[in-house]
Formats: structure tokens, C-alpha cells, sequence
């Protein structure tokens, strides 16, 4: 079993399940012979040469044509480079991707996965590090997946593609490098719609994914504090917060996107209609600003800073 980074464990779940399943195929732009922008399809193309396309850089016409590959049967995991740049597949995905199975009664699915690097952390130019992840959750029929770690992105990966349905895969960019931990070589898979309880604890309950949970777990010593990571944002895993916040009381949701109608919105008003009457202080949300991602030498001051996260913990608990 080796120590290896996200990159290296999501090339492991590609290689593996396109070796296990002749019709998982990989369209994108320079996903074949550059690797990806981020370099994780590298070493694919030589061992598959007739199932790994380069396209044009249009992205509404990679996601159309995933879609037409799916609805007859194949795989495809299309690559986004760049969250930012999904915004032109969202009539696809809305209009098309999310209602095949309902517009066919089940007579058709949509095994489609679009992975694309999302999130602050690396400092690039406009429209490379968005976090819109509500917009996708808002879409019936689609899945939204964020993992935080090596070991949960290739589980979940595996998942994703052995999945009837539509998935946003989404992979926190400042992760990639990042953090590096054991991965089985053999084949496993980690179930969509479940989160795992990163630290258990008793006085407050505190949700994040993707890159602001390891933010998180940097702020919670001191803090008798309940790290729940949701790795699946829909579905979400409405059990494992209820029995949390049912013990504790008290919740901070910790997301990079923005606040206004951020997903940490949806998890509030879920908590307050089903554990009102646990709750012993209002639940905090701790995000991303109300602004457009600004360039790097303010992106420092636009993400949940440690400050805030820490800050937030304290006022709860001071109710």
C-alpha cells in the first residue's frame, strides 16, 4: 500500500476502472497526450490509445457529446479543467444530463462523470478557483461529490463511475499535492450520500468538504468540536448531521463559496426544521465573501480564514 497524493490516487481510480470496464472512456481538453491540466489522465493514453479523446476547448460541446456517449451505453468521465469554465455546460447538464432517466421513464441513464479542479488555494487567474457547488446541488437527477484526501477521492471516484447517474466530481485543487496518505492498489469504493465523522466530540458540530475541512481540523484543538466531512453534497448525509447535531447542539458550517444561497444555507435550514428544539445557540456559517474570487493577492482574505473559523467556534459556545 503506498503513501501517494490526490493526483496520483484519482490516475490510480481511472487506470483501474478503465482496465475493469471496457466503456469508461476520457474526453477533455489535453487529457490524452499533455495529461490534463493538472497532469492526472498522465500515462492513460498509452494504455488506452482508443478510449481517451482530446477536444477542442469547448466546453459545452465536451459535455454534449459525454452525453450522447452515455445515453448509448458508454462511460465517459469528462474533464472541466476549470470549474470556472463549466458555466457553459449548464444547459446540458439542466436541460439534458439531469432529466434522461425521468424524460425516458428509466428506459435510459446517464452514467456520466465531469471531473473539474474547483476551489481557492493555488492563486491563479480570474475563473480558476470558483466554488459554486450549490448550483449543481440544486439540479435533480445530478450527484455532488468533493473529496478531501487521496484515499476518499479514489473510493469515491470508483464510485462515481459505476454510478447509473450523472456526478460533478469535484476536486479541491489545493489538495492535490497537498497531503499525501496510504491507498490500497487493490479496487474499493466508498459509498455516495455518506459523510464520515473526522473527530468525534460533544459540544459542537461542525460541517465542511473539500479543502476548508483540513482548514477546519487546524482549528478545532482546544474545542470539544465534532468534524463531520460531507465528501457528498447531494445527496447529503442527512443522518450523520442529525444524530451529530442532536448530541451537540451547536453547529458551524465552514465553506469557501459565497454565503448568499451557498450550500451551507441548505444544511442550516435542514438542521432548523429537524433539530430546532436540540439546538442551543443559532447556528454560524463561516464563508467565502459575497464577491467575485479576487486575484491572488486578496485571496488570502476572501477564504475562511483561521481567525473567523476560530471565532465563530467561540461564539457558539458562549451563547
Amino acid at each position: 500500500m503506498a503513501r501517494i497524493n490526490m493526483v496520483q490516487a484519482i490516475n490510480l481510480a481511472l487506470r483501474q476502472e478503465m482496465e475493469r470496464d471496457k466503456d469508461v472512456v476520457l474526453i477533455g481538453e489535453d487529457v490524452g497526450k499533455d495529461g490534463g491540466v493538472f497532469r492526472i489522465t498522465e500515462g492513460l493514453l498509452e494504455k488506452f490509445p482508443d478510449r481517451i479523446f482530446d477536444t477542442p476547448l469547448a466546453e459545452s460541446s465536451i459535455i454534449g457529446t459525454a452525453i450522447g456517449m452515455s445515453a448509448y451505453g458508454l462511460k465517459p468521465v469528462a474533464e472541466i479543467q476549470f470549474m470556472g469554465f463549466i458555466y457553459a455546460c449548464i444547459e446540458q447538464l439542466f436541460s439534458h444530463a439531469s432529466r434522461i432517466r425521468s424524460r425516458s421513464r428509466g428506459r435510459y441513464s446517464c452514467p456520466l462523470v465531469i471531473r473539474t479542479p474547483y476551489g481557492l488555494g493555488i492563486k491563479p487567474p480570474e475563473l480558476h478557483s470558483e466554488s459554486t457547488e450549490a448550483l449543481f446541488c440544486h439540479m435533480p437527477g445530478i450527484k455532488v461529490v468533493v473529496p478531501s484526501s487521496p484515499y476518499n477521492a479514489k473510493g469515491l471516484l470508483v464510485s462515481a463511475i459505476r454510478d447509473p447517474d450523472p456526478v460533478i466530481f469535484l476536486e479541491p485543487t489545493r489538495l492535490y499535492r497537498l497531503i499525501k496518505e496510504e491507498v490500497p492498489d487493490t479496487e474499493y469504493t466508498i459509498p455516495l450520500g455518506k459523510a464520515r465523522v473526522m473527530q468525534e466530540g460533544k459540544e459542537i458540530t461542525v460541517l465542511a468538504w473539500g479543502s476548508m475541512l483540513h482548514r477546519v481540523l487546524e482549528c478545532v484543538e482546544g474545542f470539544d468540536a465534532e468534524v463531520i466531512d460531507l465528501m457528498c453534497l447531494s445527496p447529503y448525509d442527512e443522518e450523520t448531521i442529525l444524530m451529530s447535531v442532536k448530541k451537540t447542539g451547536r453547529v458551524v458550517i465552514v465553506h469557501e463559496a459565497t454565503r448568499n444561497c451557498g450550500f451551507g444555507a441548505e444544511l442550516s435550514a435542514f438542521i432548523a426544521e429537524e433539530a430546532m428544539l436540540h439546538l442551543k445557540s443559532p447556528i454560524i456559517r463561516v464563508t467565502g465573501l459575497d464577491a467575485v474570487i479576487p486575484m491572488a493577492r486578496l485571496e488570502d482574505y476572501y477564504a475562511p480564514t483561521k481567525e473567523k473559523i476560530v471565532s465563530a467556534l467561540k461564539k457558539v459556545m458562549e451563547y
